[in-house]
């Protein structure tokens, strides 16, 4: 026989084999929560593409979130220039997978077209203009993947995170040239576009009390006019020092007085004191001893506590990747419950026996 046909035969026995024993797999996350919430995860390409990634993906979790694919930049790169080759293959894995498919994100200050803002020349763009072409990304990929897009996360944080600044709103561009009607805009074109779908205002830092206020003021704001937010997404990008079980429980309340739907979006524990979404951050980590770990699980299980006892409003948990080795904090924060071989760290014990 032909070696590569062989190879070939061989190769994919093995990925049967692999989805056989996944079925009879031992239970997961996704089980062991089955009756409070979904847990998710955000992947990338090589996750949903390597079997043994695939298979841990299909234990573990019943939620996906594309961490970048669906992002405006890397769909529509020119205007009315799309690209779906990647945003497609985690919307098959997930149909082939019966796995639900968070939208991540619709609008956002970064990873977008530069061509959103300027006109042929170079020129900036008026408010009506960038409100139509913003309009017409969000039908397209809206309208694209709603068979199996649950839920979107429409604007990806808008609100600033100076605690001096008079006004609520981040000084981004979108927001320069049209007010806090990129947001208004966003949500009502995202509902037109899937009536069904529920549409998240999403952002992180979400447990700093003035923060929180701002969020919880905005949306609630919003809603009174009309503009159709279902839910609020607490990204959930923490460390093992902070915020405290008091802080998260504090911000859920608030946001429960607004909305019927939250979701935790984006969970990670960094073993340092950085907090946040920014995408500016230091790789430095304290060294993985017993303290640090110990930290690391104290602070997962208060998370998960709170969690837990506000089950009747979160919906989805997922964590911000599979593993350490894929966390956009590196592997040297130790932020996951996967390490950077995909196994099974010690805190995931106790996410998992609900210590």
């Amino acid at each position: 026989m032909n070696k590569r046909i062989f190879a070939s035969i061989f190769a994919a026995a093995g990925m049967m084999l692999l989805a056989g024993s996944q079925t009879a797999s031992a239970e997961g996350l996704k089980d062991a929560y089955k009756n409070e919430f979904l847990i998710g995860v955000a992947v990338n390409q090589r996750n949903v593409s390597d079997p043994m990634q695939s298979a841990l993906i299909c234990e573990e979790f019943n939620s996906i979130t594309a961490e970048n694919d669906m992002k405006p930049q890397p769909t529509e790169p020119a205007e009315g220039k799309y690209n779906w080759e990647r945003a497609d293959r985690i919307a098959n894995f997930c149909r082939e997978h019966g796995i639900k498919l968070r939208g991540h994100c619709l609008v956002w200050h970064n990873q977008i077209g530069e061509w959103i803002y300027t006109d042929k020349n170079g020129n900036e763009v008026d408010k009506k203009t960038l409100l139509k072409r913003l309009r017409k990304h969000i039908k397209a990929i809206v309208s694209r993947y709603k068979d199996v897009v649950y839920c979107w996360d429409v604007v990806n944080e808008a609100i600033t995170d100076d605690p001096k600044a008079e006004n609520h709103f981040r000084q981004s561009r979108l927001y320069k040239i049209a007010g806090d009607d990129f947001i208004r805009e966003a949500f009502k074109a995202a509902r037109k576009a899937d009536p069904k779908a529920l549409l998240f205002y999403n952002d992180y830092n979400e447990c700093d009390p003035v923060k929180s206020n701002r969020i919880a003021e905005v949306v609630r704001t919003m809603k009174a006019d009309g503009v159709p937010i279902d839910g609020i997404g607490m990204q959930g990008h923490y460390n093992i020092y902070g915020p405290s079980e008091q802080d998260i429980e504090a911000a859920i309340a608030k946001y429960r007085a607004v909305v019927n739907h939250l979701h935790v979006t984006e969970l990670d524990v960094r073993a340092n004191r950085e907090m946040g979404g920014a995408l500016k951050f230091s790789k430095e980590a304290s060294d993985p001893d017993d303290k640090v770990k110990a930290k690391q699980k104290e602070q997962y299980a208060a998370i998960f506590r709170v969690l837990r006892k506000n089950a009747d409003i979160i919906d989805c948990v997922t964590f911000w990747n599979l593993s350490d080795r894929d966390s956009w904090l590196g592997a040297e924060n130790q932020p996951l419950l996967f390490d950077k071989d995909y196994k099974r760290k010690e805190v995931y014990d106790v996410v998992f026996q609900k210590k």
